[in-house]
């Protein structure tokens, strides 16, 4: 007989908080670049008949008591219909027996924090240390966790949102300048938003490029995080060729379905200069941003050591509080 521990969103909010996570990421980013880390590739499905798209991800890290996989999606209808947007479950099991050691059913929400401590990983090593202007290109859930972790590691000095649908970006701007206590305007066009922006995140599913390099202005830091399928694209390749510094969370994955990818394909980017990982970062080998007049720009797919990660965080941080429900099997 086995126990299989059962933590509900609620129970994983409580336990796995944001400065927590981004240690555990910059971790599961350092064992990866020492080859320390098992990532097999990552089932993909679009479907697109419901306008939908579905990973499953798996990864181990070496020493770890336990390996995950994830099944997360984005359903990108689901607002008119009341549901949000993402949702998920992880799987986690001992690393020693493959036995069942729980079920975390987080509803999309450790997808979005992972994604919010790799993008302030990003910025730790590619963004100057004040921000005057941070333009977010796209206002869901991830763009406020991305937000909300930036603030984190660099000083913002005020926001503007974009997304194609203004009142969420209307909502998107109330509720981060109350929470952060910064000035967060609205934008009419991406334009309008990247230009003279020190920082620009971009969090759509996007699948033609909205970012132009024209609109860049000297210095800015760029982060893409929606380009997690081969269809999708938020920058346009001439982003990439101008980029200074280039920096992808796994080359591999990158160039087949990250922002890399549509650079390499269209001859924008070479191979030989395909991009530093930010795992080279982390440990130092990379440098990252050297001078303030430098374009930089992290293209980020998702990876399956940030989710083993934040999950065993959540599993071990929610036994210690008493959280979740057992179940025998």
């Amino acid at each position: 007989m086995t126990t299989i521990l059962v933590l509900r969103e609620e129970e994983i909010r409580r336990a796995a908080t944001r400065r927590e996570a981004l240690e555990v990421v910059r971790e599961a980013f350092g064992a990866l670049a020492r080859g320390e880390a098992r990532l097999p590739d990552v089932i993909y499905m679009d479907i697109q008949e419901f306008d939908g798209d579905v990973h499953v991800k798996g990864a181990h890290m070496k020493g770890s008591p336990h390996f995950s996989v994830k099944v997360a999606g984005g359903w990108y209808g689901n607002p008119e219909r009341g549901l949000p947007v993402g949702g998920g479950l992880v799987a986690v099991f001992s690393a020693e027996t493959g036995v069942p050691e729980a079920l975390l059913l987080d509803n999309g929400f450790l997808t979005d924090l992972r994604t919010g401590a790799a993008g302030a990983l990003a910025a730790e090593h590619l963004a100057r240390p004040s921000l005057r202007k941070v333009a977010m290109i796209g206002a869901g859930l991830e763009a406020r966790f991305q937000l909300r972790a930036l603030a984190d590691v660099r000083v913002v000095g005020a926001a503007v949102a974009w997304s194609r649908t203004r009142p969420r970006a209307e909502a998107f701007a109330r509720e981060m300048a109350e929470e952060l206590g910064i000035d967060v305007a609205v934008a009419d066009d991406v334009e309008s938003a990247v230009r003279d922006a020190d920082l620009v995140v971009t969090a759509t599913p996007s699948r033609g490029p909205l970012v132009r390099a024209e609109w860049l202005a000297p210095g800015v830091h760029v982060t893409a995080l929606g380009s997690d399928g081969p269809d999708k694209q938020e920058l346009d390749v001439g982003v990439l060729a101008r980029a200074d510094v280039l920096v992808v969370d796994d080359r591999e994955q990158s160039s087949r379905k990250g922002e890399l990818h549509h650079a390499l394909e269209a001859g924008a980017v070479t191979p030989d200069r395909a991009a530093a990982e930010l795992g080279d970062l982390v440990l130092g080998r990379h440098p990252g941003r050297t001078a303030d007049d430098q374009v930089t720009v992290c293209d980020l797919t998702g990876l399956g050591v940030q989710d083993v990660a934040v999950a065993s965080l959540a599993l071990e941080r929610a036994r210690a509080m008493g959280l979740g429900t057992a179940l025998e099997s």
